[in-house]
């Protein structure tokens, strides 16, 4: 009996073994796709995070942020979102006064025709311009970021899924081996309950 509730345990864990190393491989297969199409997709972009006097004109926060990666090509996903929310943000900041996109966009649209002809309606659409282009760029970018940190949260679930692939494996063999060992116990204890005739 010991040794069939054994072997039931041991064949349903490496049922799950299979599982866990067909999850590890897909898992494998996502984190390799992902980070291959993030790296690829920046590296079109021809981006070269920024350096030298680029980050001294950034505010001090932006620019600690942004040093560690300065004049390197942008091809993953943690320095797009450094170059989107540390130097795009902080020169679209800088250009609006801190102001919003939709903030800028609706002081625009309220204006008459003729206050978007005079020479401060020309310059708020163009900001207005400026800012919706850096939105759409920063939120590329951070698109990027999003995808790139799937990838790694699949590398990670890669390793864990292979991990516990192994550790079933071991204790299908170890309960393969217990259930051995009971039978032969069993066996031993039968012929041994078994009385001698002399």
């Amino acid at each position: 009996m010991r040794s069939a509730f054994d072997k039931l345990i041991s064949w349903t864990g490496l049922a799950l073994a299979a599982v866990l190393l067909v999850a590890g491989g897909l898992l494998t297969w996502a984190n390799t796709f992902i980070d291959n199409q993030v790296t690829d997709q920046l590296t079109m972009q021809g981006i070269t995070m920024p350096e030298g006097e680029a980050l001294a004109g950034l505010p001090k926060a932006d620019a600690a942020a942004l040093e560690q990666y300065a004049g390197s090509p942008m091809d993953t996903g943690p320095e797009a979102k450094a170059y989107a929310d540390h130097y795009i943000l902080a020169h679209m900041n800088e250009s609006s006064d801190g102001q919003t996109y939709a903030e800028v966009s609706g002081q625009y649209v309220g204006m008459t025709d003729e206050q978007k002809a005079s020479p401060g309606g020309q310059a708020l659409g163009g900001l207005r311009q400026t800012l919706f282009m850096g939105n759409t760029l920063r939120g590329l970018l951070l698109y990027g970021y999003a995808f790139a940190t799937i990838g790694t949260i699949a590398g990670i679930a890669a390793i864990a899924a292979f991990a516990g692939a192994a550790a079933l494996l071991i204790f299908f063999a170890l309960g393969i081996w217990h259930a051995r060992r009971a039978t032969t116990t069993a066996e031993v204890g039968a012929s041994a309950a078994v009385p001698q005739l002399v």
